[in-house]
């Protein structure tokens, strides 16, 4: 399981026992949008190529208020 905390700067990531941290610039890069409208789904499949999020997707935006 993949956990995800997302804060202003950017998000904790506990992926298969690793711990690591993606910034807030590492992320604009990748997805090509500015980082308050990066989704929750957008960054799980940064980090799991096969990723199946489920629910609705959430803006970062929306998540650090």
């Amino acid at each position: 399981m993949t956990v995800l905390s997302f804060d202003e700067q950017g998000v904790d990531v506990v992926y298969e026992g690793h711990d690591f941290r993606l910034e807030k610039s590492l992320i604009e890069d990748a997805i090509d949008k500015p980082y308050p409208e990066v989704t929750d789904h957008e960054v799980l499949r940064m980090v799991e190529k096969n990723a199946s999020p489920s629910g609705e997707a959430r803006r970062i935006a929306d998540i650090v208020q």
